[in-house]
């Protein structure tokens, strides 16, 4: 089968190439993939992976055969699936725990923005605990992440404070649930409850400071590709108790898959698709990802067969 992996001699380090067919445990369904989503922070580390790895989180498509212990959908469903590596492909053996059958009439492609994404905003927003009526920082917030943990916060009732890179960068925010757009940290004034962050570096630094008395910020990414350096004693003398957090999304994945896909259905969450093509051009995407010149998710089609 056909397969994106991981080549550190090529452009944006992922080519096109020949793999073996993944084999299904017992847990897994085998999946014919439709169409994939590239996220920043899988592109940017995949270094971290061995050349010939086929990489990717999201995929969605359609069971050519179920799990042989009976979990999960049945063959012919169309689902959208969470793992770690291996979507990128033509085929996908996926962990029933973590996929969720699409519902009729959403597009295969905007059920593949959902996963890596939509998941971590989702689970990020719940961390924060009750956020009706306060203020909740989000950076980067014209990324992946960044555009649904501006809708799910908003839903939440939180006052969302979008944190983007440039004015253009912007575009859209306030239609999303975002209640003021700032740039960096431009024009922010007064304390945050929260603060999902996917920038990292000085910014992160910079957004803890803000912070108010029992206030707690999220390090969800690293966009920025660049440490955080925190001045403890210049937060010691603010007297301020809050706290900051490592975050990462916790399996299983099915039951925040599932709600997602039903708020898509009901047209309650927008996918936010900035860039879509063939999986030929993966490259390209990549490229454009990484220039910052999409808003939201970039997707793959494959060609159908």
């Amino acid at each position: 089968m056909r397969a994106l992996v991981y080549d550190p001699a090529v452009p944006q380090g992922i080519r096109l190439a020949d793999v073996p067919e993944p084999e299904p445990r017992q847990n897994e369904a085998l999946v014919r993939v439709g169409a994939v989503s590239l996220n920043f922070g899988e592109l940017a580390f995949k270094d971290r992976r061995r050349p010939g790895d086929v990489l990717g989180n999201d995929a969605a498509g359609v069971v050519v055969r179920a799990a042989a212990d009976g979990s999960g959908p049945a063959e012919g469903s169309r689902v959208a699936t969470f793992g770690g590596v291996g979507g990128w492909a033509e085929l996908r053996a996926a962990d029933t725990a973590n996929l969720a059958v699409v519902p009729e009439g959403v597009d295969l492609g905007a059920a593949a923005a959902l996963p890596a994404a939509g998941v971590t905003a989702a689970q990020a927003v719940r961390r924060l605990g009750t956020v009706t009526g306060r203020r909740v920082l989000i950076t980067g917030a014209s990324g992946g992440v960044g555009r649904f943990a501006v809708q799910l916060a908003a839903r939440a009732g939180a006052h969302v404070i979008a944190s983007v890179g440039g004015p253009a960068r912007g575009a859209g925010l306030t239609g999303l649930g975002a209640a003021e757009v700032v740039v960096g940290l431009g024009g922010l004034t007064g304390t945050v409850y929260g603060v999902l962050d996917n920038v990292g570096g000085s910014l992160l630094a910079e957004a803890f400071h803000r912070v108010e008395d029992g206030g707690v910020a999220l390090s969800i990414g690293m966009a920025s590709l660049e440490p955080t350096v925190i001045d403890w004693e210049a937060e010691r003398v603010q007297g301020r108790r809050k706290r900051i957090e490592p975050f990462a999304v916790a399996a299983p994945f099915a039951g925040d898959l599932a709600g997602l896909l039903d708020l898509l259905a009901r047209g309650a969450l927008d996918p936010q698709v900035g860039w879509r093509g063939p999986w030929e051009r993966a490259q390209e995407a990549a490229k454009a990802l990484f220039s910052r010149e999409v808003l939201g998710k970039a997707i793959l089609d494959l060609p159908r067969t």
